[in-house]
């Protein structure tokens, strides 16, 4: 048994597609297929069941697979330690994010600290972020809502409070807080399903028993403040956004009753192998958040 075949086992037993697999490693598939094939001879068994093109994994799979995972991610926690311990200063920092907001300052400073360390980012959705740490394939995933896990420790930076903005022509604007119930009827922009934002705001309406009816979904919350100065609609919005916000045309206004609230987290995996590149980093998050 080769630690190649390991490797090529755990990317078909994730994709289960032969040829999605083989694009992903880089190798023909029919160089794949051989090295898969030689696995299930050294162990006895079939690993999947085939039906045509098609792969699912079969019991002796599955079974297979949680053990290669725990032995590859052991061998590469190994890796980074070693790596840490001959270059102390350089190594790498693997992050994940769906909320990237807060993310340049960040790296600005953790740069500026570390320069001989490289640094990747990915920005990616809540589940794919949680899949990806479970596997050990990244140091952190800076999200919201926060990941966790009986495998993952989780720090929470921030609890971001929602607001509505409204234009300053709003009757709402002479108000300091508002209620949901008062916004049953109000036209809004906002971001498109599936940012945690929006996510949030949509569950909580839903709760008082109505839909906000959008005029506008996009995926540029920095378009937001246009769209309601230029009186298109009101929209949530985070009041990290609003960080030395003047006020011109538009008014950010408190919700009472429900808790308008984004948590945003710092997630990791207990067993993976952190090096001083990636403790630093977050400290240096860690600092940031509670400046």
């Amino acid at each position: 048994m080769e630690l190649l075949q390991l490797q090529y086992f755990q990317v078909v037993a994730r994709l289960e597609h032969m040829t999605e697999a083989a694009r992903s490693l880089h190798v023909t598939q029919s160089s794949l297929s051989k090295t898969i094939q030689r696995l299930e001879e050294d162990l006895g068994v079939p690993l999947f069941d085939r039906r045509g093109r098609s792969l699912r994994l079969n019991t002796f799979g599955r079974t297979f697979l949680m053990r290669v995972n725990k032995a590859l991610f052991e061998l590469e926690q190994g890796r980074q330690e070693i790596c840490d311990l001959s270059s102390p200063d350089r190594g790498s920092v693997e992050l994940a994010v769906n909320t990237a907001g807060t993310l340049p300052a960040i790296l600005k400073k953790f740069r500026g600290t570390q320069p001989f360390v490289h640094f990747h980012v990915q920005m990616l959705k809540v589940e794919e972020m949680h899949a990806l740490l479970e596997r050990g394939e990244v140091d952190f995933c800076l999200s919201s809502p926060p990941i966790r896990g009986d495998e993952i420790e989780c720090q929470v930076m921030l609890l971001d409070s929602i607001l509505v903005a409204v234009p300053i022509t709003h009757p709402l604007c002479d108000k300091r807080s508002t209620t949901i119930a008062e916004l049953k009827d109000e036209t809004f922009v906002g971001l498109k399903r599936g940012y945690p934002t929006r996510d949030i705001t949509d569950r909580i309406c839903k709760s008082e028993g109505f839909v906000p009816k959008h005029v506008y979904e996009g995926d540029e919350p920095a378009r937001l403040r246009a769209l309601v100065e230029a009186e298109i609609g009101i929209a949530f919005v985070l009041e990290s956004s609003t960080w030395g916000f003047r006020e011109g045309k538009m008014k950010c206004i408190q919700i009472e009753q429900h808790d308008f609230v984004r948590e945003i987290g710092l997630s990791w995996h207990k067993s993976r192998y952190l090096s001083k590149a990636a403790m630093a980093f977050r400290q240096i998050a860690t600092d940031y958040f509670n400046s």
